[in-house]
């Protein structure tokens, strides 16, 4: 938010001198995305900012077709039809794109190399997203090129996730894949936490695309 703040002061804006924001936090919720986007849209906002990826930028979308989006953090804006395409977006969306789709199968094929004696890789996505269904292709195609199985668990609440990692233990899955999406973001204390106990710590390696580390870093 601070580095948001000061893009708008670089180009004149200054909070409560010449524009107000309206924050909407979903907090790892999907299913309150919709409601949000349709309550900025009847304040009439002149321009609706989202961040976390593709489903607060798709809520958006739903919600209007006539006020000015801009989307961060989204995979994939094409292939998921938010734009027509990056060079010529067209409609009312614009935004940023990052590779952290692209690049979960490297994911896994660094895990695959780091840990050889892993016979079982698991690939933890929140099936809420949108991206999952690819995520989980692109992933299980990188694991037959490395001659790997792969194990794909969903998680979309904290007792999900719980279950997940309760999982590995009897697919004795010797690394995890973490999909890249916010509501596991916002949960990296308890996966962080799950990946410690004693009967996986030293046992399971994952890897995961995240702010501040490089894509190739692994943590265990």
């Amino acid at each position: 938010m601070a580095a948001f703040h000061q893009g708008l002061g670089e180009t004149g804006y200054v909070e409560g001198q010449n524009v107000a924001t309206e924050y909407r936090w979903a907090e790892g919720h999907y299913d309150r995305l919709p409601a949000l986007a349709a309550d900025l849209v009847g304040r009439k906002v002149d321009v609706i900012v989202t961040v976390g990826g593709t489903p607060p930028a798709l809520a958006a979308k739903s919600a209007t077709s006539t006020i000015p989006i801009v989307f961060a953090f989204v995979g994939d804006p094409v292939g998921i039809g938010l734009v027509a395409s990056l060079a010529r977006p067209a409609g009312n969306l614009t935004g940023f794109s990052n590779i952290t789709i692209t690049l979960m199968p490297k994911l896994l094929e660094l895990l695959s190399e780091v840990v050889p004696q892993a016979g079982v890789i698991a690939l933890l996505v929140n099936p809420n997203n949108p991206n999952a269904e690819r995520i989980s292709r692109d992933v299980q195609e990188a694991a037959r090129a490395k001659g790997v199985q792969l194990a794909v668990l969903k998680a979309g609440t904290e007792s999900e996730i719980d279950a997940a990692f309760a999982s590995l233990v009897q697919l004795q899955a010797g690394a995890l894949v973490v999909d890249p999406d916010a509501f596991m973001k916002s949960r990296r204390e308890q996966l962080v936490a799950l990946a410690s106990r004693p009967r996986l710590s030293g046992d399971l390696y994952a890897a995961r695309v995240g702010r501040g580390r490089r894509p190739d870093q692994l943590w265990n």
